[in-house]
């Protein structure tokens, strides 16, 4: 693992350093009083996460974040700071952790077991909808035979298990393009190989079908989207903006969300 550290006060630097080599000897560090240097840094080594002090000479903590999130986005941002002023604006960024000082080895070890503490999947089956939209069956991931029956499944996690008719779907699918008997039977087929597509993966019991009405059963599966609105700091953090950017209709969806995380 490589840790980015930038603090202008040497003997915090020097501290932080010292724990961070004792929770992970094997580490490699790569520590800065500037904040220039550290980001030069950043554009010409691998870092897995940074640990920031809010006021450091030249550019703020805050400052330096967002343009470690442009040269790296999935970095984890940890902000050191004297201060607790500062959590709400450092979190709006989508920081990992926020540590205050004096900093002590419990509470780096927690930051980073909580960053490097694989999640066990509690449900064999994974929907992501954050930079596109795919599900996967213990790992495998499903393949669909028509893009749109792809899409109507995304659209159902979308509504987080609220029931959809035929013609509410189908006006989502194709814009208000009215109904006919043609278009009708195209839809059946979609609803079909979504459904075959699911069963071949054997993950069919996330759907629940009534009479002219189809949902997903949330419970059923684990989603990225669905954790990011129960606050779950790791989803939070993976969210760029990208909420199952394929799809027009889910334009709308990104921006609450982009909202909320702001």
């Amino acid at each position: 693992m490589n840790f980015l550290v930038i603090d202008d006060e040497f003997m915090q630097l020097e501290e932080l350093i010292s724990i961070l080599r004792r929770i992970c000897p094997d580490s490699e560090i790569f520590p800065y009083t500037w904040p220039d240097d550290g980001i030069e840094a950043a554009e010409r080594y691998p870092m897995d996460a940074a640990f920031l002090d809010i006021q450091t000479g030249g550019m703020t903590g805050l400052e330096v974040a967002v343009r470690l999130k442009r040269i790296k986005p999935d970095i984890h941002i940890i902000f050191v700071t004297g201060y607790s002023k500062y959590a709400v604006e450092a979190f709006a960024m989508h920081a990992t952790g926020y540590v205050l000082k004096p900093v002590t080895e419990e509470a780096i070890r927690r930051e980073l077991t909580f960053i490097y503490s694989e999640r066990q999947p509690t449900k064999r089956i994974e929907v992501r909808t954050f930079g596109g939209f795919e599900v996967y069956v213990e790992g495998s991931q499903v393949r669909f035979g028509r893009a749109k029956s792809k899409e109507l499944l995304a659209y159902l996690v979308d509504r987080r298990g609220m029931s959809v008719t035929t013609g509410e779907a189908y006006a989502v699918l194709f814009e208000d393009v009215q109904e006919t008997l043609s278009g009708k039977s195209y839809f059946r087929t979609i609803l079909h190989e979504m459904i075959n597509a699911l069963k071949k993966a054997d993950a069919e019991e996330i759907l629940q079908m009534g009479r002219n009405s189809y949902a997903v059963i949330p419970e059923k599966f684990d989603c990225d989207y669905y954790r990011f609105l129960e606050g779950d700091p790791a989803a939070i953090n993976a969210f760029q903006n990208d909420y199952m950017q394929s799809y027009s209709w889910a334009e709308i969806r990104n921006a609450e969300l982009t909202f909320n995380g702001d």
